[in-house]
């Protein structure tokens, strides 16, 4: 494992999560063998009704994560990390960086969490015939026509957050295909921008003067070499300079490509559930959906293939909360346990509890959620006189409520006949083995797996495709997933519980209902 480091052949991989920024160091001849990894804490902020994240901070975090894959690589092997073979950036998908003529950013960077573009998203989805999201760069930008916010006259470069990041350590304006199609409508055929839908908009803005195509990142698939780390990139990685420049980068991906990769999820009738500060499944179809639906977002894999994605705004960060209040609890009372500790006893608590969650309901709704037809959140706990609070049931609430929307959303597909082999699961609340997985197999009354990496999550998933840039020109994605990274992996599969199946579907009935208890809440507080 060492020779991939000591020959500056190891890959790396780098991830700008909503809450976390990962880096992951893996071996090239058998990229399932993670050989460092390192992270730094971020946060968005909420400014002026906006969820943001300051460039500053990429860049600051960027490097501490860096810095800690470092230290991991000389506490493990006892050597100094100077060179690698490949990196590839991924980061959140979707909302909006937009840069002058300078390459200076006009206004905050707008995150996918904004839910302020509803009636530019309307309006677009009537125009194109396909749903656009409120959370959509294309939709952010037509909001701000819309508004006659005055630094639209002096756009010249709109990208996503892994797209910005990419740029600036390669100087190419590019990006892979599946997070681009979380920007702009992708053509299935082509696999680049929808031609008609690019001469509807020029149409729709025209007296602007804005000629979209050139404002968007050149699109490119999984595979393809994407630039090389300029000598100015390394050094905002690494500004001690032992970091070499040269190296090749992949396509930038979104997390919602690089989650298909971490679980080999990119051939038909294939799909996966990333769960985190959001939560969304996306599912690889074989033919197109009969209708339009709001609740369905159609993006593609990194390789270009549809693929039908619901996304929603909220995942675990209010379960999160609730874990840190019974920590703080425990250092309260004396006996104070870790955070992975309480994750672990909480969670096999709600194995305990009733398999509707004793009539309690959680809802997650930290921001707005268009799914549930909100434009802000509100986090909520909400129980009846008659409701059996426990521990048990109060934490399978909260499980529970991390997947009620996106059970909503899946309820569409389900309806157009969406048919599934295997539904793979990612992210750190499924590092509790049984308890995440087996809650969302009865709610997706559907087998759930999940592999040895899924921790590892989106950082893992890029370093793969920067590998396979690297390594395996003319293979396809799926040939290369299946044949030479996963072909020995382990995976651990759990089956619907029937009466988990049954619990959830009372559950999510009343979840339903309690949705007008959200949105007053959202009207009153």
């Amino acid at each position: 494992m060492t020779a991939a480091i000591v020959d500056g052949r190891a890959v790396l991989g780098i991830e700008l999560g909503s809450t976390r920024i990962k880096a992951c160091l893996i071996d090239p001849d058998d990229p399932t063998a993670v050989l460092a990894v390192g992270s730094s804490d971020w946060e968005n902020r909420f400014e002026n009704r906006t969820w943001t994240y300051s460039l500053d901070d990429v860049w600051s975090g960027l490097q501490a994560a860096y810095v800690d894959l470092v230290a991991d690589v000389q506490r493990r092997y006892g050597l100094a990390l100077g060179a690698v073979g490949a990196i590839g950036v991924s980061a959140m998908m979707h909302g909006y960086l937009a840069f002058d003529g300078e390459g200076e950013l006009l206004v905050p960077f707008r995150t996918w969490r904004n839910t302020s573009t509803g009636p530019a998203a309307a309006e677009l989805t009537d125009l194109f015939g396909t749903n656009i999201p409120l959370r959509w760069s294309i939709a952010h930008l037509y909001q701000a026509v819309l508004d006659d916010e005055p630094h639209v006259a002096d756009v010249r470069f709109v990208t996503t957050l892994a797209g910005y990041v990419h740029w600036r350590l390669t100087g190419r304006r590019v990006l892979g295909v599946g997070d681009a199609s979380g920007m702009f409508p992708i053509d299935a055929t082509t696999k680049t921008y929808d031609e008609r839908m690019l001469r509807q908009f020029g149409d729709l803005v025209g007296e602007r003067g804005i000629d979209l195509a050139a404002l968007l990142p050149e699109v490119l698939p999984a595979g393809v070499p994407a630039g090389e780390l300029t000598t100015e990139g390394a050094a905002l990685l690494d500004p001690t300079g032992a970091l070499r420049p040269g190296v090749i980068l992949c396509p930038p991906e979104g997390d919602a490509g690089t989650g298909m990769v971490a679980t080999n999820s990119v051939a038909p009738r294939t799909g996966n559930v990333s769960a985190g500060t959001s939560i969304f499944a996306m599912v690889v179809l074989e033919r197109p959906l009969e209708s339009l639906h709001h609740e369905i977002d159609l993006v593609t894999t990194p390789a270009g293939d549809p693929v039908a994605m619901v996304h929603c705004n909220n995942g675990a960060s209010e379960l999160a909360a609730w874990v840190g209040l019974f920590t703080r609890f425990s250092e309260a009372a004396g006996t104070p346990v870790g955070a992975d500790v309480a994750f672990e006893a909480l969670f096999r608590e709600a194995l305990v509890g009733a398999a509707d969650a004793g009539g309690l309901l959680a809802y997650n709704h930290l921001a707005g959620e268009p799914i549930a037809g909100l434009d802000e959140g509100r986090p909520l706990f909400v129980r009846t006189p008659d409701s059996v609070l426990n521990l048990a049931n109060f934490m399978r609430a909260q499980l529970y409520g991390v997947f009620g929307t996106l059970a909503l959303g899946m309820r569409v597909l389900d309806g157009e006949g969406v048919a599934l082999d295997r539904m793979f699961a990612h992210g750190g609340m499924f590092r509790t083995a049984g308890v995440a997985q087996r809650f969302l197999a009865g709610a997706l009354a559907a087998p759930v797996s999940v592999a040895e990496t899924a921790s590892e999550g989106g950082a893992w998933g890029i370093a793969v495709l920067a590998a396979y840039a690297a390594t395996a020109p003319g293979l396809a994605l799926d040939e290369y997933l299946t044949d030479r990274v996963f072909a020995t992996s382990a995976f651990e599969t759990a089956d619907p519980d029937p009466a988990d199946v049954a619990g959830f579907a009372v559950y999510l009935d009343r979840y339903a209902a309690g949705l007008a208890v959200e949105r007053a809440a959202v009207a009153s507080l």
